[in-house]
């Protein structure tokens, strides 16, 4: 299980920095899409639409491949009610529940979004750009999220089951 729990890790850390890159880069295109757009309809009162519309369309490429680095740094959207009110033991039991629920939802939508992408490819259509794209694309980014998310999720949780295994063992020894 370590030598799974070590792959899982140097794996992650490599996704960690391909989605920090992709993230910059696609926030630092929204912003000149935008600019760029602003600055030509001022200088001409005319815009390009795709630059309007090249933002939201890069919104799920965004989000969805930074879901598993969120959840390892502990910076995913969380309640912190109930991990305030036990005690480390607990915590760690409630971490590695909530760890495998995330693993499990993680598949289902990873096959959900590939069914869309499968689905969006066979139709052959294209998003309403200037530019023609196909919608296929916009949405490949669940799938690749969602597998990028189950591998995070199944570190994490790897890694707490070893921390409470762990931590069993060596009150045994005490004993």
């Amino acid at each position: 299980m370590k030598t799974i729990l070590k792959a899982l890790r140097i794996l992650n850390e490599g996704l960690t920095r391909l989605a920090m890159t992709v993230g910059l880069t696609i926030v630092g295109i929204m912003v000149v899409a935008l600019t760029a757009s602003a600055a030509t309809r001022f200088v001409s009162g005319q815009g390009y639409d795709w630059l309007i519309e090249l933002p939201p369309a890069l919104v799920p490429w965004l989000v969805f491949p930074l879901l598993g680095p969120l959840l390892r740094s502990g910076q995913h959207i969380q309640v912190d009610l109930l991990p305030a009110l036990i005690g480390p033991d607990a915590k760690r039991v409630l971490m590695l529940v909530c760890y495998a629920i995330a693993f499990g939802a993680s598949i289902i939508f990873l096959i959900a979004g590939g069914e869309a992408v499968a689905l969006f490819r066979r139709l052959g259509q294209l998003m309403e750009l200037e530019i023609e794209v196909p919608i296929w694309w916009m949405y490949l980014a669940f799938p690749v999220g969602f597998t990028m998310l189950a591998s995070f999720s199944l570190e994490l949780f790897l890694e707490t089951a070893n921390e409470i295994v762990g931590q069993r063992d060596a009150e045994k020894s005490l004993t």
